[in-house]
C-alpha cells in the first residue's frame, strides 16, 4: 500500500493507521531527512526478523539503528552517556546523523544480540517523527541500500513501492528522498569518531 503524506501537515488519520500497523507487527518504508528507510516496532521480534530477511541479512549480524522522536528517553536504550556526548547530540539533532552509543539492557534482545552498541537517529523529518511520537517508543531503522544497485539509494517513492510494496505493509510517499545517508559518529569510546561521512557535517 502506498500512502501519501505531507511533512508540513501529515494526515493524522493515516498516521494513526500506520502506528496501529506497527503495533500489530507491521513493516513500513518511510522518508527521513536523508535516504528512505525501512523499519518496524523495536519490540516486535518477528517484525525485526522480517526486516532482516528483506535486507538479506541475519538478524544477529544486522547493523540496525533506532529512530527516536527526541532525546528524552535516551537513557532507556543507551548507557554511560556523558555530558559532552549528550551536548553533542543535542546540538546536532534533529538532523542527518546516527550516533553510536553503548547499549543498555533495555534494547530488545532481537536487535542487540551480541553487540554492545546501538545507533540512535532523530531525523529532521516530521512524518517519521510524528509516527514515532504516536507509537510511544523508537522504531528500528535501516536504509534501502542494496549491494548490487547502480544507484545505491532509491529516491522515487513510487518506484520504491513497485520494488518493495509486496514485501512490506506500507510505503509512505513523503516526496523524493535523498541519495546521501546520515553521518555516523561513534560515541561509545573515549572520543567521538566519525565512522561514515554522510550528509551531516561536524564542526571539528
Amino acid at each position: 500500500m502506498l500512502v501519501k503524506l505531507y511533512e508540513n501537515n501529515p494526515d493524522q488519520r493515516q498516521i494513526d493507521k500506520i502506528v496501529q500497523l506497527l503495533r500489530n507487527g507491521g513493516v513500513i518504508i518511510y522518508p527521513t531527512d536523508t535516504v528512505y528507510g525501512m523499519g518496524c516496532d523495536i519490540t516486535k521480534t518477528r517484525a525485526v526478523e522480517r526486516v532482516a530477511r528483506i535486507k538479506g541479512v541475519k538478524p544477529e549480524k544486522a547493523q540496525f539503528s533506532f529512530i527516536c522522536s527526541d532525546l528524552r528517553h535516551l537513557s532507556d536504550f543507551a548507557r554511560q552517556v556523558d555530558n559532552n556526548t549528550f551536548k553533542l547530540m543535542k546540538s546536532y539533532l534533529p538532523g542527518p546523523y546516527t550516533f553510536i552509543l553503548n547499549a543498555s539492557n533495555m534494547v530488545p534482545r532481537s536487535i542487540k544480540q551480541k553487540r554492545k552498541t546501538v545507533g540512535i537517529r532523530v531525523p529532521d523529518n516530521n512524518i517519521i517523527l510524528e509516527i514515532v511520537r504516536q507509537l510511544g517508543h523508537p522504531i528500528l531503522t535501516t536504509s534501502l541500500k542494496e549491494d548490487d544497485r547502480i544507484l545505491e539509494y532509491p529516491t522515487d517513492p513510487e518506484m520504491i513501492h513497485e520494488e518493495y510494496g509486496y514485501l512490506v505493509d506500507v510505503v509512505i510517499d513523503g516526496g523524493y528522498g535523498g541519495m546521501v545517508p546520515s553521518t555516523v559518529i561513534d560515541c561509545s569510546g573515549d572520543e567521538p569518531e566519525i565512522l561514515r561521512e554522510g550528509l551531516g557535517e561536524l564542526d571539528q
